[in-house]
């Protein structure tokens, strides 16, 4: 027997949906918001809404932004001839916080998993061959990629899918990998900004 009304029992269905969240985590989060004031309740769901209505991904970078360039991008600072390719932007953001990195980025949204359905084509991939030829085209070429996907199979396939792609569209172009400083296996969000620096500083040139 469902001792839950029906509006509770979807609650907890939907939470119970996000990654992470079990079934007991799920009634635990149904029961917090039953018990808040309906103002709370609210203002949870108004964030929602306005993620959804708000956020959308830079033209350019993919980052997630409100406008159409993220921050990154409209920063003239920033050294457009350097361009670093991280599956997601919590990826980017974990870079960002070690303040070492000056250049640009590429957000893939996601890694090549055949295992799991997502191939190539579902990546940003062509834009980033479009970014960069357009760059050559305007006369201030890039110099290098970074290739920061995590160093995981489905991380280390994406980069090596990557860096075939470049060398055969830009040949002569500098191509890098991120050191593996990192723990294989983790990604770069759980990393400490010191190893995540580390990494980057003695990224390695790849060699096809």
């Amino acid at each position: 027997m469902e001792f839950y009304t029906q509006t509770l029992q979807n609650l907890i269905a939907e939470f119970e949906r996000l990654p992470g969240i079990g079934r007991k985590t799920a009634e635990r989060l149904a029961y917090y918001i039953l018990r808040a004031s309906k103002d709370e309740a609210m203002k949870l769901a108004y964030a929602i809404r306005d993620v959804k209505k708000n956020v959308k991904n830079c033209r350019i970078c993919f980052n997630i932004s409100e406008t159409d360039l993220c921050s990154v991008c409209l920063d003239p600072l920033r050294d457009e001839s350097v361009i670093c390719v991280v599956e997601q932007p919590k990826d980017l953001y974990a870079i960002e916080r070690t303040g070492s990195y000056k250049g640009r980025y590429h957000v893939l949204m996601g890694a090549f998993a055949p295992l799991e359905g997502i191939a190539p084509e579902d990546l940003t991939i062509n834009g980033l061959l479009e970014r960069i030829r357009q760059q050559f085209q305007s006369g201030r070429p890039a110099q290098e990629i970074i290739l920061a996907t995590n160093p995981n199979f489905e991380g280390d396939g994406t980069a090596l899918f990557l860096m075939e792609k470049l060398k055969a569209d830009f040949p002569g172009l500098k191509i890098t990998r991120i050191a593996r400083g990192i723990p294989s296996g983790s990604n770069l969000e759980h990393v400490s900004k010191t190893i995540v620096t580390d990494a980057l500083e003695g990224r390695r040139l790849l060699e096809g």
